[in-house]
């Protein structure tokens, strides 16, 4: 019979993992590899979410990371935008091409006489000659391609050929209309030549688990994980949850108590660890899901207290002062209050250096 691990086991096994039961004295190389990659759909909340994580972050920990190239912004799970350690981002990329391939779907018409094996040469052509943006490549692609929808181009290119994000001396990193450059030339080596799709899943384990197939899938964007969970099983110890499914781990991943301490903690917008499982229970109750992403899709800044999700957050900055607004899912102990109160103040701190006052106000609407 295998032991039965509660939401709040699992909460606390993947804080654990995800740096949050305590700021952790690593690099930020070291940190982005843990987390198996960072979501990074905008520049700015990776800044956010390793401040919350990293003992002493600063700011320009992430520049220097990005500019020596021990990591990267580039579209890997999901086909969104991930901050990858170097490394990873090397020994995943190939594994996540059939997710990537399968992306293609959503062009419909707007593919019509696209030729994607002629596409990727060409753009490799162009962008190996610099760096460009997106803007760039579709127009210097349509010339090529004049029969081709342009955003089909530059989807195509997107999604099939490796490229990552060319930093900048920009506060977070990249401007709005950021460059891209092939990921070979950046790194010094192409992407694997086959899928190590078993070490991600052991990689996805280490940052997010004790999780089901299901899970992985969520958090990747890819199918039929459940075969290289199968492969992996004589290696994992096998847990199951409350609703009797089986859960995956790896033998010596930490699983601290439920009655572990967890303190206030701030993610910001996009952040990994709210979207890495399909039952979010351990993060996040199931009746409070539908307030974390808006009708655009956005997802939105949370906190947590007593390592759930108990509320979203903001922040605005207006003639030198600096306020963080809770927006608490339902009413807060006092506690909970104090702590996130203390916490918000050294957030705004981070945010925004230049401020003469902070302030952190708590909304009564929910």
């Amino acid at each position: 019979m295998t032991d039965i691990l509660s939401v709040r086991a699992l909460n606390r096994a993947t804080l654990a993992r995800q740096l949050l039961l305590a700021r952790e004295p690593i690099t930020v190389a070291d940190a982005v590899g843990r987390l198996c990659g960072m979501q990074a759909q905008e520049p700015k909340p990776p800044f956010l979410g390793l401040w919350t994580r990293l003992d002493g972050f600063q700011a320009s920990d992430l520049h220097t990371a990005l500019h020596d190239r021990s990591v990267v912004r580039a579209t890997m799970m999901r086909a969104t935008l991930h901050l990858m350690a170097g490394d990873d981002y090397t020994a995943f990329r190939t594994a996540m091409q059939p997710m990537l391939d399968g992306g293609l779907r959503v062009l419909g018409d707007r593919g019509k006489g696209l030729e994607v094996e002629k596409v990727i040469p060409a753009a490799r052509s162009l962008i190996a000659e610099q760096p460009r943006t997106f803007n760039e490549v579709r127009a210097l692609l349509q010339e090529e391609f004049p029969d081709v929808n342009d955003r089909a181009l530059g989807y195509t290119v997107r999604l099939c050929v490796p490229l990552v994000m060319v930093p900048t001396q920009d506060r977070w990193g990249f401007p709005r209309n950021s460059q891209f450059t092939l990921a070979d030339a950046w790194l010094g080596k192409a992407p694997a030549t086959t899928p190590a799709t078993d070490e991600l899943m052991l990689r996805y384990l280490a940052a997010y688990g004790p999780a089901p197939a299901a899970d992985a899938q969520t958090w990747s964007g890819l199918s039929a994980l459940g075969e290289s969970l199968d492969r992996l099983r004589p290696d994992l110890r096998v847990f199951t949850d409350d609703k009797g499914r089986e859960l995956f781990d790896l033998p010596d991943a930490p699983r601290p108590g439920e009655d572990a301490p967890a303190p206030a903690r701030f993610l910001p917008e996009f952040d990994s660890l709210v979207l890495a499982h399909a039952d979010r229970r351990r993060v996040i109750a199931d009746a409070h899901r539908p307030s974390l992403t808006t009708k655009n899709l956005r997802v939105r800044a949370v906190f947590l207290w007593d390592g759930f999700a108990c509320g979203t957050w903001e922040t605005e900055y207006k003639r030198k002062v600096a306020t963080l607004r809770l927006r608490p899912f339902e009413p807060l102990p006092q506690e909970a209050v104090r702590e996130l109160t203390a916490e918000g103040e050294s957030l705004l701190r981070f945010l925004e250096p230049e401020a003469k006052e902070t302030v952190v106000s708590l909304s009564e609407e929910g």
